[in-house]
Parts: C-alpha cells; structure tokens; sequence
C-alpha cells in the first residue's frame, strides 16, 4: 500500500499499512489496479476517438472508475474488484469495434495487456506494482507532475459524474480524461509538457464544475439568501450527507406526506438555497457540522443516514446499520440504496425514535451564489469604493480531522471588520455559525456553497474585475484555501489555468509535490503556505 493522494496522509509522505481515511492495503492496492485497467481502456478510447468512434459507455465509466478511487468514496473490494473486470471488458470491447471497422490497433503498454487475476489477493498483488509512485526509475519531478494530473483528474472525474446525473456533459471532458489518463503511461515527455497538461486539467475542470452548475441551477432553480434553521424538529429523521443533490430531491419526494424530517450535513448544507429543494416543507434543518465532532453526531443521530458520494471517513461499525449510501459510494457492511430507490432508509427512519423534543441552536445563512451576490454587485461596487470594504478574503476549501485546521477560523474571526469573508465548501463548517454583521446591508459572511461552487466564485470574480476595469489579481481580494482531497487539487488546477496568484494554501502543502515542482508554483503562481492568521493578515493587508 501507498497512498498520498490527501492532506491527511501518515507522518506527511504516506500511508504505507492503513490509510488515515480507514481504508486498508486492500481497498489501496485495489484501487491503484482500477486506474490501471481504466488507464488501458483509455488508450482505446483515444484511439477510438481519434478514428471517430465515441463509445458514451465508455465515458461514462471512466468518470465511475476514477471518481470510485477518490478519497472516502469506495472501500469494498467486490466493487473495486467489478469495476476493474469491467474496464477490461469495455477495453476488449472497444479493440474489437476498432477491428471490426478496419482498424487493429494494438499497445504495447502493460495497462493495454492487463489481465485481471480472478481473486482477490491475486489483484492485490498486481495493484502493488502500479501505485502512482511505483516506478522508481522516473525523473522524482515529472512523477510528481503526473501524480498532480492523476489526483487532478480524480476531482474533474467527481464533478463530470455529479453533472452526467443532471443530464450535462461534454465530449471535450471524457476525451481530456482519457488522453490525460493515456499519457501518464509515458515516459518520453519533457517537464514542461507535463505542466501544460497539468494547467489543461485545470482548465477542464473549469468546464466540468459549469457543466454541474449548469445541471444544479436548471433542475433546482438558482440559490436564494435563505436562513437554515441548526438543532432537531420532533419527529422521524433522515440526515442525508455529501453532496448529490439529485439524491437529496429523490429523498424529500419519496417521504413527502410520511412524518419523516430531513437534515443536511456537511456540504449540503448549501441546498437550502436551492427554489426546487427548500419548497418541500419537511426540509428542516442542518445537523452537525462536517469533520470535528461527525463519529459523535452520526452515533448519536436517531434516524437514519443517507452518505451520498465522498463525504466522511469510514463509519464505525457501531451504527453501520442506520448508515446508508448511494450512487458511487460503498462500504462493506453498509446497505447500498440502488436505483434511486430510498425504501431502505425511509423504512429504517420510520422504526427508529427519531427526536423527542425540538431543539433550537440558531441558524446560518446560505443561498449567496453568483445570481445574489452580481444582484447587489454596484451596491458592492459603490462600498468599495467608497471604502465602506477594503478588502474580500474567500476562505474556502476542504475539512479534516489533522490539527492545524483552527487558522481558518481564528484567521476568519480576525478580519477587520470592514473587509468581507466569501466562503464555500466544508471548510466553511470551522466558522459558518459567526455572526460577522454586515457593511451596508451585505452580510460579511457569505456562503456561496459546495466545492464545486468555485465556479459561482470564480464568475463573482470576473464580473467585479470587470466592474473595476482590471484583473482578478487587481481585485481587493485575497484567496486562503483549505485542502483535503482531490476535488480540492482540481480547482487548484483550476485557479492556475485562470492565471490567479498568491493564494495561501495550507494547513500542509500536498506530499505529492517535489521541492522542484513547489519551486515552479512559488515563481508562477506566487502560492504560499499559510503561516499565523496574524502575520498572514499584515502581509495581505500591510496593517
């Protein structure tokens, strides 16, 4: 096993015999094996491509596949050990309509050559060989450059897949992903080529998070500023956690009118916002927050839980039976919801005691994605220059577990007062329940919503550059990030392709990256780690 694909990773290079995530050698290795297989099918499909031959199976399953290797996504070996004999399955597939249009192409690579073992320590032992620091004879740089594409490219495959359920998607996505996943299988490539296609996952990702957008608003309505109330409501509980929305719809149709209250956790919080979401009355509240306190909340919750795509680590056994998941996520032990079909945790729900009393414990505000906040842009405008705002700080990204994660909430209750906090993602959950006030009727906190919702970030930040008749990094605005997981590498990604600078990035910086590679960021992208909130403040701010 070899895993540091995560900021949480062992003593800061990589998890070696368990992963901090809970996942064991087995679920790694296998893992590594399934990005293996998809790696060859992914040769074919570009050649298929190239000759005008577009399998949207086959698309469509390489998202499946390498979103399924993300971290705290998939943990069951006879999944991973099914999605790696499909991968080979579609390869051989694909070889054969090639032929059958008069085309044998054949590759001399292993990944094209792979046969499955047909149990599973056989696939273990072949996983070990293909980790993504396994070969030993490549430049430490250019494999650092290639473990930034393969984890960048595990973010891009989460989002395709979140915006495929939504009914969006682009060729151009599935032809970058299979050429990205083809060409980390060579080794004839100067270093900077392998930048460029690091940059051009970014820029892929970029398509990928307007694509689930574009699916979010048009299924759900654009987010409105909506006040979400936290504590429990009397009653029959469904707590739904990561971050489908097409889920959560699913879940509040199908106990509509049955004496059941559903919760957000984590990043679905944000869905409040949503017209098409919030207009069900039984939408109650948010529960919890999203790392510090989850194996006691998930423990102590009285209804059952439905964990849609990646969200926590791996559940405690202890009350694995109210757990549920859904689309690509799996654990051994916990029951798998199948064709939107949520009958299992609706019947578990309805057994169960639920709350026993309503609890009040305030509420936050969500709903301030790029259609809010461009509303008021002059009235934004107008502060700014009126000096009424100095200065906008967008705290956003991942949570975890690790210490160090405390500098973004001291750091967020350290913003002088007329400056404004932008936020998104589950990150957020170290300070979302501040009460910053407001700067003339703006709130000072303002939750633009899920990872993915970089995107309304990004666009709020292009249209006030373009108010001010000058570049994002003119812009009084300041980016300080949390990372955990891959999502978090491809808006990264993201971020370089725009070309945005000194951002402070923290609570560590990725294993993954050389000193060499860290040096190129440095001199391009002028990105820092993150120090003290205070001398980090006094840089930014110059006070």
């Amino acid at each position: 096993m070899f895993c540091n694909q995560c900021e949480q990773t062992a003593h800061g290079t990589a998890c070696a015999t368990i992963g901090v995530c809970g996942k064991n050698a087995q679920v790694s290795d296998l893992q590594d094996l399934l990005i293996h297989a998809t790696q060859g099918l992914s040769l074919y499909a570009q050649a298929a491509r190239n000759k005008g031959l577009i399998d949207a199976e086959v698309n469509r399953f390489t998202c499946e596949a390498v979103f399924s290797t993300l971290t705290n996504v998939n943990f069951d070996p006879d999944r991973l050990a099914t999605l790696i004999n499909k991968a080979v399955a579609l390869r051989k597939g694909l070889q054969e309509k090639l032929k059958a249009a008069g085309n044998d192409i054949s590759f001399t690579e292993a990944a094209a050559n792979f046969i499955p073992a047909t149990d599973e320590p056989g696939l273990m032992a072949q996983g070990e060989g293909v980790t993504p620091a396994s070969d030993s004879t490549e430049n430490p740089d250019i494999l650092s450059l290639k473990q930034i594409l393969l984890y960048g490219l595990k973010g891009v495959a989460a989002y395709a897949d979140h915006a495929l359920i939504l009914g969006q998607e682009d060729d151009a996505v599935y032809a970058f992903i299979h050429e990205a996943l083809a060409t980390i299988l060579r080794h004839d490539l100067p270093l900077d080529q392998w930048v460029g296609l690091v940059l051009k996952c970014g820029e892929i990702n970029l398509r990928a998070m307007e694509l689930l957008d574009a699916g979010n608003t048009s299924t759900f309505g654009h987010p409105v500023p909506t006040s979400v109330p936290r504590g429990a409501k009397k009653g029959k509980a469904i707590l739904v956690s990561g971050h489908d929305l097409k889920d959560l719809s699913d879940i509040l149709k199908q106990t509509e009118g049955r004496g059941i209250n559903v919760y957000t956790h984590g990043e679905m919080l944000p869905c409040h916002g949503y017209p098409e979401l919030k207009k069900y009355s039984h939408f109650y509240g948010h529960y919890g927050t999203a790392w510090q306190n989850q194996a006691k909340e998930f423990a102590a919750f009285p209804g059952a839980i439905v964990m849609s795509t990646n969200c926590i680590q791996k559940p405690k056994e202890s009350y694995n039976a109210n757990i549920f998941t859904s689309g690509l996520v799996a654990w051994p032990g916990v029951t798998h919801i199948a064709n939107g079909d949520f009958s299992p945790a609706i019947d578990r729900a309805l057994a169960m005691e639920g709350f026993t009393t309503d609890t009040d414990q305030g509420s936050v505000m969500v709903g301030f994605a790029r259609n809010t906040v461009l509303s008021v842009a002059d009235k934004v405008i107008a502060a700014v220059k009126n000096k009424d705002i100095r200065h906008f700080f967008l705290v956003a990204g991942c949570d975890g577990a690790k210490p160090g994660r405390n500098y973004y909430t001291e750091f967020v209750e350290k913003v002088p007062k007329d400056c404004m906090v932008l936020t998104l993602a589950c990150g957020k959950f170290r300070f979302f329940d501040q009460q910053l006030g407001d700067i003339g009727g703006i709130p000072r906190l303002l939750d633009i919503g899920q990872c993915n919702d970089a995107y309304s970030a990004i666009q709020i930040a292009g249209a006030l550059a373009g108010a001010f008749n000058c570049g994002v990094n003119d812009l009084p605005l300041s980016m300080v990030l949390s990372w955990y997981e891959q999502k978090a590498v491809a808006i990264l990604l993201t971020l370089f392709h725009l070309g945005i600078t000194d951002i402070r990035l923290g609570p560590t910086l990725p294993a993954f990256i050389t000193p060499n590679v860290l040096d190129v960021l440095v001199k391009t992208f002028k990105i820092k780690p993150i120090t003290t909130p205070d001398e980090d403040l006094k840089a930014i701010l110059g006070a």
